[in-house]
């Protein structure tokens, strides 16, 4: 059962920011792209207030640095469309369970340290060339409360 709304559309789009910003990580790695997503729609906090759809979060101003790049602009691929279904089903794994934010340090093929804080919040774990960022609760008490 889905725990935000999400039409065909939707999926798809999703699944296309999924591949664009994490193909290289791996199915994980994209479903962990997706479990950031999804957070950010259920959280209402921090940056994140007021986001309520899948394209609200996508396409918020500096959301997502894979909007800038053509491969966000292909179709969709069944395996993507998936690994979508999946966040938006509510499934959530370490360390974007309740990430907010993540990043790729370094260069593409060299990828740097993860910062211990990014936007303020906490360092929780890498997912290959991605490090994952938990906002305090202070931050975004929602966050832990969604599931």
């Amino acid at each position: 059962m889905a725990v935000v709304k999400a039409r065909k559309q939707d999926i798809d789009m999703l699944a296309r920011l999924l591949r664009a910003e994490a193909e290289t990580e791996g199915e994980m790695g994209m479903l962990l792209v997706g479990n950031v997503g999804i957070n950010r729609i259920r959280g209402n906090c921090s940056d994140f207030k007021e986001i309520r759809t899948i394209p609200q979060m996508i396409n918020q101003p500096h959301a997502f640095e894979a909007l800038q790049h053509s491969m966000y602009y292909q179709n969709a691929r069944e395996r993507e469309r998936r690994l979508a279904q999946r966040a938006v089903n509510g499934e959530r794994n370490w360390p974007a369970k309740f990430s907010l934010w993540y990043f790729r340090p370094g260069s593409f093929e060299n990828p740097g340290p993860c910062p211990p804080t990014w936007y303020n919040q906490p360092f929780v774990g890498r997912w290959k060339k991605h490090c994952f960022y938990e906002p305090t609760a202070k931050e975004c008490e929602n966050v832990y409360n969604t599931f």
